[in-house]
């Protein structure tokens, strides 16, 4: 779907408020700090913007944002039972609701002093989401996304997660079309201005197998291998990509 003028005016909003608690959650991780007292970080934010929160409550998850350590890949619960120590990495996966509209942003960071291979399975994961992104280009085809987000993670010796993809994003979090973070065989629609999608790459040190665990949210690699994740909302214009969720 393409979005207006207004509407884009909107997503923007949604997406500064998304990139303040990213970096409010940010300020707060540390060796011995709960997953849940970074929630509560994400939770101040939407408080003092009087923004909604698209995680809260999505087919009952219990909070604001996704805290998913090492090799959990995605959807990780707050925890007070969680506690950070250092040389681990975390990603933090929140969204946020302005005036009906929505952004959605994910990074990952190291705790404390991290390893070298952690910290390069961290870069080669943003820089395959930037390869995503300058993919988002009125005439391209939304699929060219996915393909030079593998191609980046690939050529570093890391594999591509298939089960969760990204998605288009407006007045829902997950609208249609998906977003794989893949060459799935086919171009895929093409790329018009006004379009806004959120690219996710998920991007683990070993294979790309999965397993959800108990709580029925929580991801993880299936052969324990690191795993990071990162994420932007993005909308295609004139000038190119336009990223929403970044300060």
């Amino acid at each position: 779907m393409r979005r207006s003028a207004d509407e884009l005016a909107k997503m923007r909003k949604a997406g500064r408020v998304v990139a303040e608690i990213h970096e409010a959650t940010r300020a707060v991780i540390r060796p011995g700090v709960t997953t849940a007292a970074i929630d509560r970080a994400a939770r101040a934010v939407l408080e003092r913007r009087g923004a909604g929160s698209n995680f809260l409550g999505y087919h009952g998850f219990p909070a604001v944002i996704c805290t998913s350590p090492n090799s959990m890949i995605v959807h990780g619960i707050p925890s007070e039972a969680v506690v950070l120590a250092d040389g681990d990495i975390v990603s933090i996966d929140c969204g946020a609701i302005v005036e009906g509209y929505h952004g959605d942003a994910a990074y990952t960071v190291g705790v404390g002093t991290i390893s070298a291979e952690a910290a390069r399975l961290i870069e080669v994961t943003e820089a395959s989401l930037d390869a995503g992104i300058d993919q988002l280009r009125a005439g391209n085809r939304l699929h060219d996304v996915g393909r030079a987000v593998q191609e980046v993670a690939e050529a570093a010796g890391y594999s591509v997660v298939r089960e969760y993809v990204g998605h288009a994003i407006g007045t829902a979090m997950h609208e249609d079309p998906q977003v794989p973070n893949y060459w799935p065989g086919s171009p895929g629609p093409m790329l018009k201005t006004g379009m806004v999608f959120a690219v996710e790459p998920m991007v683990n040190a070993g294979g790309p197998e999965t397993v959800l665990l108990d709580d029925g949210w929580s991801v993880v690699t299936a052969d324990g291998s690191l795993s990071a994740h990162a994420e932007h909302t993005i909308a295609v214009t004139d000038d190119g990509p336009e990223v929403f969720t970044r300060l």
